[in-house]
């Protein structure tokens, strides 16, 4: 009897030590979890600050600009919230203002933003694993949201697929906010916009150089140059881009199912 107590407690010492031990060990889990986490918040508003600033004031440019062509406050910032595309908002003034011609606003939309085709091949390896976290990621994958998350390097200790999160999510409020500021205030003062489509162009620039810098071989960089250059005098500056965006799509696609090792072209 006195030993069937002695073994009881013993196997319920056991018990509480195990639980005592599996309880510190989630919350280790959690707490290095939750310390990645927050890493990847500070990073990803380091990196993405700079950005912020001339977002917030493309905002506010879009949000005059939207006012001053006769749009209640309600347009430019409903329209900043569901499109967040930058330079295809300023065209969708432009749309809703003339004759409703569906066709055309595609075809413009392609050209504009054909882009996207790209950066969603070359985020393809980066977005794997992000869970519920990638429809979010994908649908704020704006330039400037590609070119911090394509060029960052994430350290040690820090939640990849959260950093690229809080990237899209602090670009998105800072566009957000910007345009909530230019509807508002609607000031005559802000109203000339010429040469900030520039930035775009800029920012580009900069993602072509860094991404050359890292290749090993400059086959794709090159490839993109030589179709836009031979595009560029058959079609014209006007509709280049899409005929250029078309074949090379085409031949990545051949490349992608002729190459086994896939991970080399992504």
């Amino acid at each position: 009897m006195l030993f069937t107590i002695l073994h009881e407690r013993h196997f319920q010492y056991i018990c509480t030590l195990l639980n005592i031990l599996l309880i510190k060990s989630k919350y280790e889990v959690m707490n290095n979890k939750n310390q990645s986490v927050c890493n990847a918040r500070k990073l990803a508003l380091t990196k993405a600050f700079p950005v912020m600033l001339g977002i917030a004031f493309l905002g506010v440019g879009y949000g005059v600009y939207m006012r001053s062509c006769g749009f209640d406050i309600i347009w430019p910032i409903f329209t900043a919230a569901v499109i967040f595309a930058g330079s295809m908002e300023f065209i969708t003034v432009s749309l809703l203002l003339s004759t409703f011609n569906p066709g055309y606003a595609l075809l413009l939309t392609l050209i504009v933003n054909g882009r996207h085709l790209f950066y969603g091949i070359s985020m393809l390896e980066k977005y794997r694993g992000m869970g519920r976290k990638k429809p979010w990621a994908i649908s704020g994958l704006i330039d400037e949201a590609f070119s911090i998350n394509y060029m960052t390097d994430i350290p040690p200790g820090t939640d990849r697929s959260w950093f690229m999160l809080f990237v899209s999510i602090y670009l998105y409020i800072s566009w957000i906010g910007g345009t909530i500021i230019g509807a508002v205030s609607a000031c005559k003062a802000v109203t000339d916009i010429k040469g900030v489509g520039f930035v775009m162009t800029a920012l580009f620039i900069v993602i072509f150089i860094s991404q050359w810098q890292k290749e090993t071989t400059h086959g794709s960089s090159i490839l993109g140059l030589a179709v836009a250059g031979v595009c560029l005098p058959l079609f014209g500056k006007t509709y280049f881009m899409l005929p250029t965006i078309l074949i090379i799509t085409a031949i990545f696609t051949v490349r992608w199912f002729a190459t086994k090792d896939k991970e080399k072209l992504l």
